[in-house]
């Protein structure tokens, strides 16, 4: 399954490249930074706090491998988090991130809970605990 089948966002605003695993509790993406991506800083670099936007944008990826027989991906909205932290102030051009995004709670209503991190070579860099709402 790919990502476009499961999450409404298209280039250049898909961040995660590519699906890596995905089942009922928890959902794996990657991404190479990219020094020509419109989010890239002077230096070429990914800034932190666009580690919230990879995690959610996996998030949303579990949430359309869970409704993968509707045709179209379902749209959702980050309601916010209760913590974001992040190792560094960015990521560097090339380097490879995978994002983590585990159900931790879901809800009535389409609310959800998810633990998130980012890792580099297995080691987690940055975490957050992200609430969203699953729009019909």
């Amino acid at each position: 399954m790919n990502l476009h089948a499961l999450v409404p966002h298209r280039p250049p605003m898909l961040l995660p490249e590519r699906l890596l695993s995905v089942d009922e509790r928890q959902c794996r993406t990657a991404l190479c930074v990219d020094p020509t991506a419109w989010y890239a800083t002077a230096e070429g670099a990914m800034p932190a706090w666009m580690g919230l936007e990879l995690m959610a944008q996996t998030a949303a990826a579990h949430n359309g491998w869970q409704h993968r027989e509707s045709p179209e991906p379902r749209g959702g909205v980050l309601l916010g988090t209760r913590r974001y932290s992040a190792a560094r102030a960015d990521f560097p051009a090339g380097t490879q991130l995978e994002a983590v995004a585990e159900l931790d709670m879901a809800g009535v209503f389409g609310q959800s809970t998810f633990q998130c991190c980012l890792l580099i070579e297995g080691v987690p860099v940055a975490e957050a605990l992200l609430r969203v709402l699953e729009t019909p």
